[in-house]
């Protein structure tokens, strides 16, 4: 049997009822890798094309997974790698609700930053760089686009963190550490 994207989409569109599909308990063969890439601000590509249907996208988004180092699409039939360049998805929001900070993405997720929704952020060694991220669901994250994580600098705070002060956010009674305070210009 050929895999391709369409015969994902058949088989997900089958596995799929309400809310997200439970990925994690389904344990199909590895059928390879399909050339599906993920580019960093959140486009989906098959074979080197922009996918163009949004509900597709949507429909593949609910069934990835990462395992291991590997991004995979699984249904309870078949299990394909795929390429993502830094995150699946892409925080394109956010808003206070209350003492919690809400994300959404580009594909509609949500998340509330906090213990189960943890934000962290990787500095580049050469320029130093941020790139800060959320964890959406299940080892899969959202790198927070550029203009999200200036509306969050903006209401950042200073606090003590791991026996140092830094620099960070407060969502849901936890701080998440941005930047050491004695770094910042």
């Amino acid at each position: 049997m050929k895999i391709s994207a369409e015969s994902i989409a058949e088989s997900a569109r089958a596995a799929s009822s309400r809310g997200l599909p439970p990925v994690h308990s389904w344990n199909p063969p590895d059928c390879g890798d399909l050339d599906i890439r993920i580019a960093r601000d959140g486009t989906w590509f098959y074979l080197g094309t922009p996918i163009g249907r949004p509900e597709l996208v949507r429909l593949f988004s609910t069934i990835l997974r990462k395992d291991g180092d590997r991004y995979v699409l699984v249904t309870p039939v078949e299990k394909v790698g795929i390429t993502v360049d830094d995150a699946p998805f892409v925080a394109v929001d956010f808003e206070r609700d209350g003492n919690a900070l809400r994300f959404v993405t580009n594909l509609g997720d949500e998340a509330v930053a906090g213990p189960d929704h943890p934000i962290r952020v990787e500095r580049d060694p050469d320029t130093g760089e941020p790139s800060p991220y959320i964890l959406i669901r299940d080892r899969l994250e959202a790198l927070i686009d550029r203009k999200s994580f200036y509306r969050l600098v903006d209401i950042g705070d200073h606090a003590e963190y791991d026996g140092a002060s830094w620099f960070g956010l407060w969502s849901s009674g936890q701080f998440f550490p941005i930047i050491p305070s004695d770094e910042l210009p």
